[in-house]
């Protein structure tokens, strides 16, 4: 059988398991696998390279960032910050939905992980919304799109990957790369959802009081200080990535423990136990998808639907609209880390044809799957956020639509303008 047609059978082994229902991970494993044993590709190495692709010191950053997030979401931090980005904000139609996009931004500079930001913001700011007559729809769409940015703001799990499959991009590279267009992020959602607030007159906080600003500071300080920690150490040199997660894990240990005082032994059993839930999730997927890209790889598959791209479109600016409209409906459907394995094979070839900054590519591979975490109709925020709205994924439509539109905005900024993204790695020398 030509390599050829086994590279269709591995497409439509994917595809076909995929539709069934079956898990990512298995079916990434299950097509990788069977395409090596039909191609007599060497069915003992399949475990070797399950093992090898993640046992690597970096990984360990992903585990610690994940744990690092779940301590500080259940220590109960976001209430003080909160009550700090009201202060900011005051009391005004919009508000609230503004307060809560702050709060996600400033834990994205602790977790990097745009699923824990949003159980964390949502649990304080949903009820604190629907009270004010927030739709819960948009309640839950706010929240959810403010999350994503937390995987733009260093630290970042999704960078962490990212790395790791394209080693020319460093960590600390991205971290600086994602700093910028993290923060535009932010500010488009936050004047989309005032927009959005005053143009349908939902809301009434207008009527509350605004937080006395240097108390709610004074009670925010501690958590306002992990991302100046976690970030200012890798800046310096003191820590690497890796290490800087398990500084993050440890910092917010001793304010959970010793100034909060949320953080009790039955509570730590189930921050441990959630983490390793998730991480073990996560290393899953990163583990037997190795199986699908060694299948591919010794086939030839993406190289070859690369060529077939570059040369039906050879345009830059045509390229990369094409690409970002690849993954933005992939986003629909799969969560972001399953974009990376799934299509970074594929556009790698792309990406060295036209010499982009492998950086660069990494942070708008990124902000298409920010987008896609509050994207519906599977969007992981969301799915989280509508919980604790109490609402469906059909009445976030609208207004998910309308913030996906104002963060679409900068990630046309940052396809088309690179310095926009390039500027701040440059100046810190990475």
């Amino acid at each position: 059988m030509s390599y050829d047609a086994l590279g269709a059978i591995l497409f439509l082994l994917f595809v076909l398991l995929l539709a069934a229902g079956v898990p990512l991970a298995v079916t990434l494993g299950l097509a990788g696998t069977a395409v090596v044993a039909f191609a007599d590709l060497g069915l003992s190495s399949v475990p070797l390279n399950v093992y090898n692709s993640i046992s690597k010191y970096p990984l360990l950053a992903i585990p610690m960032f994940v744990l690092a997030g779940i301590i500080f979401e259940r220590a109960g931090i976001a209430g003080s910050m909160v009550r700090f980005a009201a202060a900011i904000v005051g009391p005004r139609r919009g508000g609230l939905a503004a307060t809560a996009i702050i709060v996600a931004m400033i834990l994205g500079g602790i977790s990097g992980s745009g699923p824990a930001a949003s159980s964390a913001v949502g649990a304080v700011m949903i009820p604190q919304m629907l009270k004010a007559g927030y739709p819960r729809g948009f309640a839950a769409s706010v929240v959810a799109a403010g999350g994503s940015t937390d995987i733009l703001i260093p630290p970042s799990i999704a960078f962490v990957i990212y790395s790791m499959l394209v080693p020319a991009a460093s960590v600390p590279a991205l971290f600086a790369a994602g700093m910028v267009p993290g923060l535009l992020a932010g500010i488009a959602l936050i004047f989309g959802s005032i927009w959005l607030a005053r143009r349908h007159g939902v809301g009434n906080e207008a009527e509350g009081l605004r937080p006395p600003f240097w108390k709610s500071l004074r009670e925010a300080i501690w958590a306002l200080m992990a991302p100046v920690i976690i970030l200012g150490s890798l800046r310096t040199g003191v820590v690497t990535p890796t290490e800087a997660a398990v500084l993050a894990v440890f910092y917010g240990f001793v304010i959970g423990v010793f100034v909060y005082r949320t953080l009790t032994p039955r509570v730590i059993y189930e921050v441990l136990v959630e983490a390793c839930e998730i991480s073990a999730v996560i290393l899953t997927i990163l583990a037997l998808a190795s199986v699908f890209a060694v299948a591919s790889n010794a086939l030839g598959t993406f190289e070859h639907l690369a060529q077939a791209l570059v040369s039906s479109v050879s345009s830059e600016i045509a390229m990369l609209l094409a690409l970002n409209a690849i993954m933005l409906v992939a986003g629909m459907f799969i969560d972001g880390i399953s974009i990376f394995f799934v299509f970074l094979p594929l556009f790698i070839p792309i990406m060295q044809h036209f010499k982009w900054d492998p950086v660069w590519f990494g942070v708008l591979m990124t902000l298409n799957i920010a987008v896609g975490q509050f994207h519906p109709p599977v969007g992981l925020n969301l799915v989280v956020t509508c919980k604790f709205a109490g609402t469906s994924m059909e009445s976030t439509t609208y207004w998910a639509f309308m913030l996906v539109l104002a963060m679409a905005s900068v990630l046309l900024l940052c396809t088309f303008w690179p310095p926009v993204v390039m500027w701040l790695p440059r100046l810190l020398g990475y």
